[in-house]
């Protein structure tokens, strides 16, 4: 017997159970805050699974439709999320497999034809705060290295360090022993800090970018004093150019 099996029959919270009886008796309604209930974390975890997010949500609805057919069947014998949770990674390998098989009758187009098409697609003209560019950016560089890792690390990072799920809740949900689950998350911790290493080794050199906007800028605005109308330009110039002597560091000029 596994530890998962062992383990005691879960106690539903009481607005959980009333809302799982509702929807057995055929209140359509009851599901709705069943579903938003764990939406995030299922979409996280079908999201890392399948590696797209329009796949990700059709895998989530397709859990969703066997989840209201088969509700009435449910025990109790695990908890409702670990139950979702299975249903939704048999609807990824699902599609997975049908995914694998039409890409042996029709080839994918080459990954530059994608490029091309993307790099076509206008952008929407609007640049938010620089704090959440800067956040978007991040969080767009750890997508991207989390879905290099392989399907069995990325589903265990999802669970235990984005939705903060237990070592025992995250056993029962994929149904491998608990040693395993803190393997495969050390391991996958392992592999996206060397990725993110690489990328700061890269970025390096290019910290406190000067080129560009922020160039043009400060010359732009160096200039615009210079040309300022009091005493006219060249008065202005001699004005803003330091003297000779000590003047000049008493001025708080670095000596020369």
């Amino acid at each position: 017997m596994s530890a998962a099996s062992a383990l005691p029959p879960q106690r539903p919270a009481e607005d959980e159970a009333a809302l799982v009886r509702r929807v057995v008796a055929g209140d359509v309604k009851a599901f709705e805050p069943l579903m938003r209930r764990h939406n995030r974390r299922l979409y996280r975890l079908a999201r890392a699974t399948l590696r797209d997010d329009a796949e990700a949500e059709d895998a989530l609805q397709e859990a969703y439709l066997a989840a209201y057919r088969h509700l009435g069947q449910f025990r109790w014998e695990s908890s409702l999320a670990t139950w979702l949770t299975r249903l939704l990674l048999n609807a990824c390998r699902d599609r997975q497999r049908r995914q694998a098989r039409r890409d042996n009758v029709v080839p994918l187009l080459p990954l530059s034809e994608h490029a091309d098409e993307a790099a076509a697609v206008p952008g929407t003209g609007t640049e938010g705060p620089e704090h959440a560019a800067a956040r978007g950016e991040m969080r767009a560089l750890l997508e991207r290295r989390l879905d290099a890792l392989p399907a069995a690390l990325r589903t265990v990072f999802v669970l235990r360090c984005v939705e903060e799920l237990s070592v025992e809740e995250t056993a029962q949900c994929l149904g491998i022993p608990e040693a395993t689950v803190r393997t495969r998350q050390f391991r996958a911790r392992g592999l996206l800090r060397e990725a993110l290493a690489r990328e700061i080794d890269l970025a390096e050199r290019d910290l406190f970018g000067f080129a560009g906007a922020r160039c043009d800028r400060i010359v732009a605005r160096v200039l615009a004093r210079l040309a300022a109308p009091a005493g006219g330009p060249h008065a202005q110039a001699a004005a803003l150019r330091p003297s000779p002597g000590p003047a000049a560091s008493s001025a708080g000029a670095p000596p020369g």
